[in-house]
């Protein structure tokens, strides 16, 4: 078969370096860094669920997109139905009751809640809690008459068929990052976008921060002595390597071929990837840092991530600091990735930096992360509009025929 068409946009490759203070953006089940061991070296690392995460939430911020994840979808609705259409509270808690209940999720009760759990989490566009509370006005009569549910056995009096189907809705957000949804048919959605975890790109020590709290009243009295709590936390600081891809093929199904809808998303991804951080401990670390470096590839064959360059650990400045060398790295091993691959695959390629020299193998130099967006949007959306323009039997790799 013939290989994919090298002037074909298929997938958008976001590559970033980033400098991050001392913070603890992803904490494990001990309140501790999170590492991984990668070159017989230890690293600190950050997990692309926690990153994906501070996406989501800042894509769903700057544009608009809200979805909403949970399984007390009863309870969304119960409050709704209370706070805007002024039912009374016993009523609206049964309805939320048989939201749960009645959908092709299997659903758990408690002795202390009258809140009806599902055992699956639901993840649907917040505008589906809306619809599901005019559902339940629709069957108001029926909800009056019927009896709160307290088993497992009891049924909904409202239909299934309806609530699988306002379950099944998605949006922009649901469309980027896919779901898992596998007791509602046709409900899964497969993501269109790809996060690798975040690790340094040097060797990382966690540090230990002791700390205390005065209080205040009785240091008001002039008792200085002792702390009202005290405590330690862990921490570490270093060069971050992030990436991520985009298949604008799946992005683009996923959306039915509406070539402006994936071009708005996969631009939106963009931006809340670059600019995006997680936020525990952000109280008291405050890591709001920008990335020192940012590559955007338009591949047309396969995502290629350039995590390797890392392998072996970058070496500090002799004057400190591990950011020149992290972007030296980073533009040596596209370079040599490149030519390894006899320089196939990508259909453009763009960087912006605070770095002062050029970094050959990068491709073009712009002044800022919007234009740089910009540019691979639309070298991205060129192409595969052009090969759109060519007729039903040009590459259906493009993001604009939905392949």
């Amino acid at each position: 078969m013939p290989g994919p068409d090298r002037t074909t946009a298929r997938f958008l490759d976001i590559h970033v370096v980033q400098s991050v203070p001392f913070a603890n953006l992803n904490r494990d089940d001990n309140n501790s860094v999170k590492t991984v061991r990668y070159g017989d070296t230890e690293r600190t690392r950050v997990s692309s669920q926690s990153w994906k995460r501070a996406v989501r939430e800042y894509f769903q911020q700057s544009f608009g997109e809200q979805a909403l994840r949970t399984r007390r979808i009863g309870a969304r609705v119960t409050r709704l139905l209370q706070e805007q259409h002024g039912w009374p509270a016993d009523l609206a808690q049964r309805a939320g009751q048989h939201v749960a209940a009645g959908s092709s999720i299997k659903f758990e009760t408690a002795k202390d809640s009258p809140v009806i759990t599902t055992n699956a989490m639901v993840y649907v566009p917040e505008t589906a809690v809306a619809e599901l509370a005019a559902l339940a006005e629709e069957h108001r009569a029926e909800l009056e008459s019927a009896k709160d549910i307290k088993k497992t056995s009891d049924k909904s009096v409202l239909p299934k068929e309806a609530i699988d189907a306002i379950l099944r809705s998605r949006n922009g957000v649901i469309n980027l990052f896919g779901r898992m949804l596998a007791e509602v048919d046709d409900a899964g959605v497969d993501g269109a976008v790809q996060v690798a975890h975040a690790l340094t790109t040097h060797g990382t020590d966690v540090e230990l921060d002791y700390f205390s709290a005065v209080d205040d009243v009785t240091s008001a009295w002039g008792d200085t002595t002792g702390s009202a709590h005290m405590g330690h936390a862990e921490f570490s600081a270093g060069v971050f390597y992030r990436y991520a891809t985009v298949d604008l093929a799946d992005l683009a199904a996923n959306l039915g071929g509406d070539r402006e809808a994936a071009r708005e998303l996969a631009a939106g991804f963009a931006e809340a990837f670059i600019l995006s951080l997680p936020r525990a401990k952000k109280t008291a670390t405050a890591p709001h840092t920008i990335p020192d470096l940012v590559h955007i590839a338009v591949r047309s064959d396969r995502p290629l991530s350039y995590a390797a360059a890392f392998e072996q650990p970058v070496a500090s400045h002799e004057s400190g600091g591990y950011g020149p060398a992290s972007r030296t790295a980073l533009a040596r091993y596209a370079t040599a990735a490149d030519k390894l691959l006899g320089r196939r695959g990508t259909v453009t390629a763009a960087w912006a930096s605070l770095e002062d020299k050029d970094l050959e193998g990068l491709g073009t130099r712009v002044d800022s992360f919007s234009q740089l967006i910009d540019t691979a949007i639309d070298a991205a959306f060129t192409t595969a509009r052009t090969d759109a323009a060519a007729g039903p039997d040009a590459a259906s790799v493009t993001a604009g025929a939905g392949a």
